[in-house]
C-alpha cells in the first residue's frame, strides 16, 4: 500500500502542482513571519543589550503615591544624590543622565525620524562612555551639539555645520561640534540624537539640577547585585528605586518581544487566513483524486485491502504532498522574512543590522503546518472512498449524497448560521471592548455556517445568473449546468475566495465608516480654523500660545493645558484653556446649564459629571498639584467626544498652581479662515519650528484616521495571498474538472460544438462559480462591517455605517477577473482535447 501511495503521487504530479502551490504559500507566510519578527527581536535585543554594557546599576526617581488630597508626584534626582551614589563602596563611577524630546530638522527643513524616536540627552564632561566620539569635540554651552553618525549621514551634516532644531517651543541653531556613534535601537530604527552638555540640557528639558537617571559603573571584582545592594543602603529609601544593568537588559529585551508578538501575532492570522482557505482546496483536489480512482481503490478492497489501508494510502499521498510543499514553503519563507527586513528600510523604518535568524521552533513549525493541514485536510476524502463498497464502486455506482445527508448537511449548515447571526447581534449591544470576543465567535460560527450551506445556496444563486447566460448560447447553458452539477465542489471553490472577500469588505466598510465619523467628529467639536501641537504628541511651551495670539489675523486662542489633582479621593485631570475664547473655538454640545469657564465656574463633560454625580449648579473641592485647595463650580454640563473631554477650568484659574505650565495643543482662529498662505503665516510666526505641527481639521482628521488607512491598506497586501491560494484553487478544480469530464466534452466536439465554445463553457462556468463566492463574500463582509460599527458606534456618538459601493463593486469585478484568468489555461486544455480519444477513455 505503501508503495501504490507514492506511485500514485507520481502518476498525478500535474494535478497535486496546485494543492503544493496552495499549502506552500501558507507555510511561507508562517514561515517568512517567524523568520521576520525573530530577526528584528534578536537585532533590537542585541542593540539594546550592548547599551547596558555602561551601566552596572541604573538609579531612578522613587515615586510619592497620590493619597486623599494629595497629589502623587516623582521625587527627583539632585546633585547631592549623584554624588552619594559615586562614593557609595563599590562604585567606580556615576553619571547622571538627562533626555528629552530633540526635533531635529534636516537640511530641507523637514523633521527627522517620525517624531516620537526623535531624542536628546547630555554628554557628560570631555569624554562619555557611552557615545564614542569618531569626530569633533564635546559641545560646550546651548550652542553646540553632538548628533549619532546614522543622523549625520542621512542628513549629510558634517562638523562645523549649523542646524535647525527644537525641543518645547522655540527655535535653536546651535553649531555641530562632534559626530558620535550609539546602540540606541530607536536611532538605528531611523530616529535621531541629539546630545548637549549636561547644565544645558538640564535647561533645555526643565531639569535644572536634577536628572532622569544615575548610572552607577562598579569597581572591577564588584557584582551588580553587591552594588545594588550597597546604594539602596545608602540612598534614601522611596527616593529612589535601583535597577541592575542585567535586570534593565532583560526587561528592554522582554519589552521588544512583547512589541513584536503583537505584529506576529496579526501576520500569523493572515497566514492561517490563507491555510484555511488553502484548506479547501486540499480537500477539493483529493476529493476529486479519489473519484477518479474509485474503480482502483474498490479493486484494491477486492484482493484483500481494507478500509483503513485504503484511508493510509490516502493519507500518506497527503504526507508526501505536504512534506514538499513545507520544505519548498520554508525556503520560500526565509526569503520572504530576509525580503521583509529589507522593504523596511525603504519604508524609512530601518531595522539595526544582525544576522537572519532561523530557529529550530520555525522549521518545526513549517514541517507541521504544511504536513499537517494536508493531511486533515485529505482525510476526509479517504475515509469516504474507504467506505464505498467494492462491487458498487466497480460497477460504476459512485456513491452520491443521499437525501438523508443533505438534509442533515442543510440543517447543521442552518444552525451554525443562526447561532453566529445570534451571537453577533447580541455582541452589538455589548459595551466596547467586551463583545470583541463574542463578536468574534459569532463570525466564525457564521463563515463555517455559510460554508456548509453553500450547496444549497448555490443552485438560487447560479440560477440567477441564467438570463445573462443564455446568451452566450449553448456555451452558457453548459456552463450553467456544470456549475450546479457537483454543489458541494462548487462549493468548496467559491468558499475559498468567499473568506478573502468577506475580510476585505468589512474591513473596507469600518474603515470607511470611522473615517466619515472622524470627520464628522472635528466639525462638528472644533470652530477652529487651526490646532497646533507637538510632533510627537508632548507638551507646547507657553510661548507657543503667546506668539500665536500676537499674530497678524488671529482672532481668539486658546490653549488645551492638562493638569493632574485629587477630587473626592481620586486623581482628576484638569484642562485649563482661555474662558473668554474657548467657546468661540469650539461647538460643545451643552446639556444642563451653560459653558461658562471663569473664576471658580467651570464645565464638566457628561460622563465625568455622571461619575462624580455632579450636575449643573453642583459644587466640589479641588486638591491641586501644590496642595493647595479650592472650591469650584459646575456651570454646565457638555457632550464630551475622543476629541475634547473632562474638566474645563481658565488658566488664569490653573496657572498659580502649576509649577511648569504646558500646552497640550493651542486652539486658533483667524480672520481669513484656513488658507495655505494663512497656515505659511502662523508656521513663519513659530519661527518654522520642525517640532510644532500646524494643521486644520481636514489634517486632523487624516492624522487619525491615517492610522485605520495604513492598517487598510496592509490588510488588502496580506489578505492578497488568501485571494491568491483561492485563483489556485479554482484553476485546480477547473483543471480537473476538465478531466473528469473528457468523455463528455469529446462528445460535445463530436457533435458540432467547436474549439472557441468548448472554451467559452469553460470560462463561463469559472466566472460563475467565482461571481458566486464575491456576491457571498461582499454580502457576509457587509454584514460583519455593520456590526463592528455598531460595536465601535457605543463608544463613538457621530459613528454611522457608509457603504462604500465603489469599492465594493471593484471587488465584484475583482472576482470576475479571478474566475476569468484561472479558466484560462482549463479552458485552453479542454479545448485541445483529442476527440476521439477524449470519448474512448472511461
Amino acid at each position: 500500500m505503501f508503495r501504490t501511495a507514492l506511485r500514485n503521487v507520481l502518476a498525478h504530479k500535474a494535478r497535486l502542482l496546485m494543492t503544493v502551490l496552495a499549502v506552500m504559500l501558507g507555510v511561507a507566510f508562517v514561515s517568512g513571519t517567524l523568520v521576520f519578527t525573530n530577526t528584528i527581536s534578536d537585532a533590537y535585543q542585541s542593540k539594546s543589550a550592548k547599551g547596558f554594557d555602561h551601566v552596572d546599576v541604573a538609579v531612578g526617581p522613587g515615586f510619592q503615591d497620590a493619597e486623599g488630597d494629595r497629589v502623587g508626584k516623582q521625587h527627583e534626582l539632585t546633585e547631592a544624590l549623584l554624588d552619594r551614589s559615586a562614593e557609595v563602596p563599590g562604585a567606580a563611577s556615576a553619571v547622571g543622565v538627562v533626555q528629552g524630546f530633540t526635533a531635529i530638522a534636516d537640511k530641507d527643513g523637514k523633521l527627522i525620524g517620525d517624531g516620537f524616536s526623535t531624542q536628546g540627552g547630555n554628554y557628560w564632561g570631555s569624554e562619555d562612555p557611552r557615545y564614542p566620539l569618531v569626530d569633533g569635540q564635546a559641545p560646550k554651552g546651548r550652542d553646540e551639539i553632538l548628533i549619532d553618525s546614522e543622523t549625520a549621514q542621512r542628513t549629510g551634516y558634517e562638523v562645523g555645520d549649523t542646524v535647525r532644531l527644537s525641543v518645547d517651543g522655540p527655535v535653536l541653531t546651535p553649531k555641530v561640534t562632534g559626530i558620535f556613534t550609539t546602540d540606541d535601537g530607536n536611532v538605528a530604527a531611523g530616529g535621531s540624537l541629539a546630545l548637549f552638555d549636561t547644565a544645558t540640557a538640564q535647561r533645555l528639558f526643565g531639569k535644572v539640577g536634577t536628572y532622569d537617571e544615575i548610572d552607577v559603573k562598579a569597581e572591577p571584582g564588584v557584582t551588580q547585585a553587591a552594588l545594588k545592594a550597597a546604594l539602596d543602603k545608602a540612598l534614601p529609601k522611596g527616593a529612589v528605586e535601583t535597577t541592575t544593568g542585567k535586570q534593565l537588559a532583560d526587561d528592554q529585551a522582554e519589552m521588544i518581544a512583547s512589541s513584536m508578538s503583537g505584529l506576529k501575532q496579526g501576520l500569523l492570522v493572515f497566514a492561517g487566513i490563507a491555510l484555511f482557505v488553502g484548506t479547501f482546496i486540499i480537500a477539493n483536489t483529493f476529493t476529486m483524486l479519489v473519484a477518479q480512482r474509485t474503480k482502483e481503490l474498490a479493486l484494491l478492497r477486492a484482493v484483500g485491502a481494507s478500509r483503513k489501508q485504503v484511508t493510509r494510502s490516502v493519507l500518506i499521498e497527503a504526507f508526501v504532498v505536504g512534506a514538499v510543499a513545507a520544505v519548498v514553503g520554508l525556503v520560500a519563507g526565509i526569503g520572504i522574512g530576509a525580503g521583509l527586513r529589507s522593504l523596511m528600510g525603504s519604508f524609512d523604518a530601518p531595522v539595526p543590522d544582525g544576522p537572519l535568524v532561523i530557529t529550530p521552533g520555525t522549521v518545526g513549525a513549517a514541517l507541521a503546518v504544511g504536513i499537517l493541514v494536508t493531511m486533515l485536510a485529505a482525510w476526509l476524502p479517504g475515509r469516504r472512498a474507504a467506505k464505498i463498497p467494492p462491487v458498487a464502486a466497480m460497477g460504476s455506482l459512485h456513491a452520491k449524497a443521499t437525501t438523508k445527508s443533505l438534509v442533515l448537511r442543510n440543517t447543521l449548515g442552518s444552525l451554525f448560521s443562526a447561532a453566529g447571526i445570534a451571537v453577533v447581534l447580541a455582541a452589538t449591544t455589548m459595551d466596547g471592548s467586551d463583545g470583541q470576543a463574542p463578536m468574534g465567535l459569532g463570525a466564525v460560527l457564521l463563515i463555517i455556517g455559510v460554508f456548509i450551506l453553500t450547496p444549497l445556496l448555490s443552485r438560487p444563486l447560479i440560477a440567477a445568473a441564467a438570463p445573462v447566460l443564455r446568451v452566450f448560447g449553448v456555451s452558457g447553458k453548459l456552463a450553467r449546468q456544470n456549475s450546479v452539477r457537483n454543489p458541494r465542489r462548487t462549493a468548496a471553490t467559491a468558499s475559498a475566495l468567499m473568506i478573502g472577500l468577506t475580510l476585505i469588505t468589512g474591513m473596507t466598510v469600518m474603515a470607511g465608516s470611522l473615517q466619515t465619523s472622524i470627520d464628522k467628529m472635528a466639525s462638528d467639536a472644533i470652530k477652529a480654523d487651526y490646532v497646533v501641537s507637538m510632533a510627537n504628541g508632548n507638551a507646547l511651551s507657553p510661548d507657543v500660545a503667546e506668539k500665536l495670539e500676537r499674530t497678524d489675523g488671529v482672532t481668539a486662542t486658546s490653549p488645551m493645558r492638562n493638569a493632574v489633582s485629587r477630587i473626592d479621593g481620586e486623581t482628576e485631570f484638569l484642562t485649563g484653556v482661555s474662558g473668554a475664547t474657548f467657546g468661540e473655538l469650539t461647538a460643545l454640545e451643552v446639556q444642563q446649564g451653560s459653558f461658562k469657564v471663569g473664576g471658580t465656574d467651570v464645565t464638566v463633560d457628561d460622563e465625568t459629571a455622571a461619575s462624580h454625580g455632579w450636575k449643573a449648579g453642583s459644587s466640589f473641592t479641588v486638591a491641586y498639584e501644590d496642595g493647595r485647595k479650592q472650591r469650584l463650580t459646575v456651570a454646565g454640563v457638555y457632550q464630551g467626544n475622543d476629541m475634547i473631554s473632562g474638566i474645563m477650568l481658565d488658566t488664569a484659574t490653573l496657572a498659580p498652581h502649576q509649577q511648569d505650565p504646558a500646552d497640550m495643543m493651542v486652539m486658533v482662529k483667524t480672520s481669513g479662515g484656513p488658507s495655505d498662505a494663512v497656515a505659511d503665516k502662523l508656521e513663519k510666526a513659530l519661527g518654522t519650528n520642525p517640532a510644532i505641527k500646524v494643521q486644520d481639521k481636514q489634517d486632523l482628521s487624516n492624522e487619525i484616521a491615517q492610522m485605520f488607512t495604513l492598517m487598510l491598506n496592509m490588510l488588502y497586501g496580506l489578505l492578497a495571498m488568501a485571494v491568491i491560494v483561492a485563483v489556485l484553487g479554482v484553476i485546480n478544480t477547473l483543471a480537473m474538472s476538465v478531466f473528469e469530464r473528457s468523455q463528455e466534452i469529446g462528445m460535445l466536439r463530436a457533435i458540432g460544438l467547436d474549439r472557441r465554445g468548448i472554451k467559452r463553457m469553460v470560462r463561463l462556468e469559472s466566472l460563475v462559480i467565482s461571481l458566486f463566492g464575491g456576491v457571498l463574500g461582499i454580502g457576509l463582509g457587509v454584514f460583519f462591517g455593520w456590526a463592528a460599527g455598531e460595536l465601535l458606534g457605543s463608544k463613538m456618538a457621530t459613528y454611522e455605517l457608509v457603504l462604500p459601493w465603489t469599492r465594493m463593486a471593484v471587488f465584484l469585478l475583482l472576482a470576475a477577473v479571478v474566475g476569468v484568468l484561472a479558466a484560462l489555461w482549463p479552458a485552453r486544455r479542454a479545448a485541445r482535447l483529442n476527440m476521439l480519444t477524449a470519448i474512448k477513455s472511461e
